[in-house]
């Protein structure tokens, strides 16, 4: 039975261009605009924190995270959205937030949900770990086109009451990947009453939470303390990869009710993969220092004016509020970016490859995905040779 609710998978997006394209000869000198993989350089002084503490390599790492490090997850919930959260019922470390949006719908997805098979909320296009999620646990996927017409957001309230009524879990991102989209005060609100009115969680992947043009995204805990809401309603995501351009650190966290905690880390024991000791003291110098956050940002505003500068007079382009994902339009995502390839070098991904069929069609067939993580002088290169091969 297992296999079975995996044998249609569409397969992995990065597989999928790499058969797109690799056949084919590049057009010129290769530029990397497909894969969100920060190129900043992160802070240096964490080597000297992994090495002062490598000992710790040869400990069992502390599963759910050494109170240094959820101490200072604390402390940076509580300097960025206000939020005062006990580090030890509240918080759990992770191995990178890909690890947590999985497990969480191990731990957190009732079996049936008023008698019925329950429903997973899904964003669409999205991050394909929701998708497999709720397919693990038997849960059906629904998935809720999030276009221009939305805000590029999913319609929550358009869902019927029929089907919020089976929805056990919703995944949102916010800002949005791809389209760099962020929920603002009302929409949590109202998300957070859908839940309250039809008892669902809400796993809120806020990883693009600190890298934005001028206004910070209000996050889901801070809407959620505003209106004295359940905390087990909420399970909130938060990552190291985008906000210290350290991806291959894989180290994050979660916040969520005690009793929503207690159940995560009790598979954690069984299913988790700690973080090494080295590693998490490397982690707790990172959540309490903003000086590195500050400069990361600052290198991303470059780009997103040098984005508007280059591409701003195009029809149908969409500034991003925050990410580093620009979000183009374009007749045909897997046309466009085989067409860019050949001819120019640069290599973006089809939008397509992020969404699903839903609701009459896949909502990223239209786009392509082009992501903001190169040097300032190679994203000028690749956005003008962009430019002029598709829409000159």
């Amino acid at each position: 039975m297992f296999p079975e609710r995996f044998s249609n998978l569409p397969a992995y997006a990065f597989p999928r261009l790499r058969s797109l394209l690799d056949a084919h000869a590049p057009g010129g000198e290769v530029v990397h605009m497909t894969i969100g993989e920060p190129r900043h350089a992160f802070p240096r002084w964490i080597v000297d924190v992994i090495a002062e503490h490598a000992e710790g390599f040869g400990q069992y790492p502390v599963n759910e995270g050494m109170p240094a490090l959820l101490q200072a997850a604390s402390d940076w919930v509580a300097r960025r959205y206000g939020v005062m959260l006990d580090p030890d019922s509240r918080i759990m470390a992770l191995n990178g937030t890909r690890e947590g949006l999985y497990n969480a719908m191990m731990a957190l997805c009732p079996e049936v949900k008023r008698e019925k098979r329950p429903v997973v909320l899904l964003p669409n296009p999205f991050y394909q770990v929701y998708m497999v999620a709720a397919l693990s646990v038997a849960a059906e996927p629904v998935f809720l086109n999030a276009t221009q017409a939305t805000g590029y957001l999913p319609d929550f309230g358009a869902v019927p009451a029929e089907v919020l009524d089976r929805v056990a879990v919703v995944y949102l991102c916010s800002p949005s990947n791809p389209q760099g989209a962020v929920a603002d005060r009302a929409y949590w609100a109202d998300l957070i009453g859908l839940a309250e009115r039809h008892d669902f969680r809400i796993f809120a992947d806020e990883c693009y939470a600190e890298i934005y043009r001028e206004t910070p995204p209000v996050g889901v805990l801070q809407v959620a303390q505003e209106l004295a809401a359940d905390p087990e309603r909420i399970v909130a995501f938060h990552s190291l990869s985008k906000r210290s351009n350290l991806p291959g650190l894989r180290s994050g966290f979660c916040v969520a009710g005690p009793q929503s905690i207690k159940a995560m880390k009790q598979l954690r024991n069984y299913a988790g993969s700690p973080l090494p000791m080295p590693l998490q003291h490397a982690a707790a110098r990172l959540w309490a220092d903003e000086a590195h956050v500050v400069e990361n940002r600052r290198l991303y505003h470059e780009k997103y004016a040098l984005a508007d500068e280059i591409l701003g007079n195009l029809p149908g382009y969409h500034s991003p509020e925050a990410g580093f994902f620009l979000w183009l339009p374009v007749a045909d995502g897997e046309a466009a970016a085989l067409r860019l390839w050949q001819q120019t070098g640069v290599r973006v991904l089809p939008g397509a490859y992020l969404g699903q069929e839903a609701a009459g069609g896949n909502p990223g067939r239209g786009y392509i995905r082009v992501a903001m993580v190169a040097p300032r002088d190679e994203m000028e290169r690749g956005l003008t040779r962009l430019r002029d091969c598709l829409y000159g």
